[in-house]
């Protein structure tokens, strides 16, 4: 019942944004491991608009929700944005909410090692939300892309990854995955090898998780890597500012925290980027 009533509060709180702001649609369906998530839908509502397919957007360790400010209870401005964006250009917007169903509000400040949530939690989210989009009678010719951030955006790299029995055995196969300053040191200690067109945007400043192994697992694996000057974790986030986590355990220098905050010419650079790879993978 607990988890119900947030649901519903989450729900209402969606529902009474700005006018301007598409409405989602509460959705469920099962993970890959069993839980029963909740997600978020949004559809092109311009009758003059092709839909062109579908994108499952994998939140970071924040979770999907803003907790404090005129936000707070709302998805967060990140994701806001972002579905704003992708529904005016044509596409469906899934996001699926690996922590509240399992008791959790963020990871962010929780040492890596001792989450309860990590990539066989979010991979299996993932692979549910594909299986689940790849059912649904509206969903165009079954394309559907990757997009995530941060520990999401490893949990691209996750569904990706075909040296897994479970991501072979998903279908339909995204067409290009996007990940977002993820941590790729896992991927590359692993021998990850792609499922799909993969494609790294990353923070040349980034001391969360640092663009190293990312430069280096997209020379590997044939990924393409985008490098941003003068960046930080987030940096496409457009609202906030350039700050220091200093509750953040993890990071390059563990225990002194982390730097955060946004870039604006490289989140353009970026979703830019982003509009002329969807446009490419789903034409």
């Amino acid at each position: 019942m607990k988890h119900l009533r947030t649901t519903f509060f989450i729900a209402a709180c969606l529902y009474t944004a700005s006018a301007s702001a598409q409405t989602p649609e509460s959705v469920t369906f099962p993970s890959r491991d069993g839980t029963a998530l909740t997600a978020w839908l949004f559809k092109p509502t311009n009758p003059n608009l092709a839909h062109r397919g579908t994108v499952v957007a994998l939140h970071g360790c924040g979770g999907l929700y803003a907790t404090t400010g005129p936000r707070a209870g709302l998805l967060n401005a990140r994701h806001q944005a972002m579905a704003s964006l992708l529904v005016d250009e044509g596409y469906q917007v899934l996001f699926p909410d690996s922590l509240t169903a399992r008791g959790e509000k963020e990871l962010c400040t929780q040492k890596i090692g001792t989450r309860r949530i990590d990539q066989t939690e979010r991979r299996a989210d993932a692979l549910g939300a594909l299986a689940w989009v790849g059912q649904q009678p509206w969903a165009k010719d079954q394309k559907v892309a990757l997009l995530g951030w941060s520990h999401g955006g490893s949990a691209v790299l996750s569904a990706t990854d075909v040296t897994r029995a479970d991501v072979k055995a998903t279908q339909p196969v995204p067409a290009v995955a996007v990940a977002f300053y993820p941590g790729c040191a896992a991927a590359l200690k692993s021998g990850y090898q792609r499922s799909t067109q993969l494609v790294l945007m990353l923070g040349e400043k980034d001391d969360w998780t640092p663009p190293g192994p990312c430069v280096e697992l997209g020379k590997q694996v044939g990924a393409e890597v985008n490098l941003y000057a003068d960046s930080y974790h987030d940096f496409d986030n457009p609202s906030g500012t350039l700050r220091v986590r200093t509750d953040v355990p993890n990071g390059v220098n563990p225990g002194q925290g982390v730097h955060v905050g946004p870039n604006p010419v490289a989140r353009e650079a970026a979703y830019a980027r982003l509009r002329v790879l969807l446009r490419e993978a789903f034409r």
